[in-house]
């Protein structure tokens, strides 16, 4: 469960991202994060896995939370992506084999993951991230247009994994596609202008927030 409390936060010359922000998003359920783009919804996430400070308030964490699902930005440029695999399952307390031999099936990255991660590209840095995340059991999965990434084939692959992971945890997804977040999400949010409204129904989270863009 994640429970935000009075949250703000505002880039310098930027707008308001988080305006008194105050939500749960509760444990086993999928929420879809809807927004325009630049409305904050990538912010949001990286405050709620805590790799970005609020100015003021409290983000609440029961059970273990996932990084922003995709992202590679904390990868060791110079370590392969077997060692930074093997660094994440250390990290997080998970058999390193168990976990190296997982990504090397759901990555695809093959002989890839003995380079060096500086030499990925940004795709295979997201196929990378996504495969180490869904390794590792967390209580809450945070996902940011993960599975727009990569091959048809991928896509279909990931999301079906995806699915499967939050058949047995809550998440917070972030998707532009509408498509895509039924078949995954329950409920949803959509963060405009700094404020955060939740929905119970997804359906009338999905109707505000094209509302919105039309």
């Amino acid at each position: 469960m994640i429970a935000l409390q009075e949250v703000w936060k505002r880039f310098p010359g930027g707008p308001v991202v988080a305006e008194g922000l105050n939500a749960v998003f509760p444990k086993g359920q999928a929420t879809a994060l809807l927004g325009r783009n630049g409305a904050g919804k990538s912010s949001l996430l990286a405050m709620i896995a805590g790799s970005l400070r609020a100015d003021a308030g409290r983000v609440l964490r029961h059970g273990t939370v996932s990084w922003p699902v995709g992202f590679a930005g904390a990868f060791h440029p110079d370590l392969s992506g077997a060692q930074n695999t093997r660094f994440v399952a250390r990290v997080y307390g998970v058999d390193s084999r168990g976990l190296l031999n997982f990504v090397r099936e759901v990555s695809g990255l093959d002989e890839a993951m003995r380079q060096p991660v500086r030499r990925y590209s940004s795709g295979m840095r997201a196929r990378l991230g996504f495969a180490i995340s869904m390794g590792i059991p967390f209580d809450m999965y945070l996902v940011d247009e993960v599975t727009a990434v990569g091959d048809a084939a991928f896509r279909r692959e990931s999301s079906a994994l995806l699915k499967a992971r939050l058949g047995q945890a809550g998440a917070i997804v972030v998707s532009h596609a509408p498509a895509q977040l039924r078949g995954l999400c329950s409920a949803g949010a959509v963060l405009e202008n700094g404020k955060l409204r939740m929905f119970d129904d997804l359906e009338a989270a999905i109707s505000v927030y094209q509302a919105a863009q039309a």
